[in-house]
């Protein structure tokens, strides 16, 4: 399976992809500066990307939790998610996020 990162300066960074992995994982496996503080327990917004509009239906909807994590991410969008909590599935091959251009992994310094 492939997910499409869009990188903060434009570069489309393509991934391969475990069925039930989680944008997350991936993002990180592929050098996406997606730091994932919380380590997928919703208790930060460090995750946050914005998915592609025609992919954003195919999503489960954002529980209440995640919903109140993205309030605190910077430079949200209509269609923005936390990475930890989409899990890839064939529905998703190919889909397409964009890493916000405040995302930084601090623990890559």
């Amino acid at each position: 399976m492939k997910v499409t990162f869009i990188t903060r300066d434009g570069q489309r960074v393509e991934a391969e992809a475990e069925p039930g992995a989680n944008l997350l994982e991936i993002a990180q496996a592929a050098g996406m500066p997606l730091e994932g503080t919380c380590e997928g327990q919703m208790a930060c917004s460090t995750c946050h990307v914005i998915v592609a509009p025609e992919w954003f239906p195919l999503l489960p909807e954002a529980s209440e939790e995640e919903e109140d994590m993205l309030d605190l991410a910077a430079e949200v969008a209509r269609t923005s998610r936390l990475s930890c909590q989409i899990a890839v599935s064939e529905t998703l091959d190919g889909i397409e996020v964009r890493i916000p251009g405040a995302s930084h992994d601090a623990q890559a310094f």
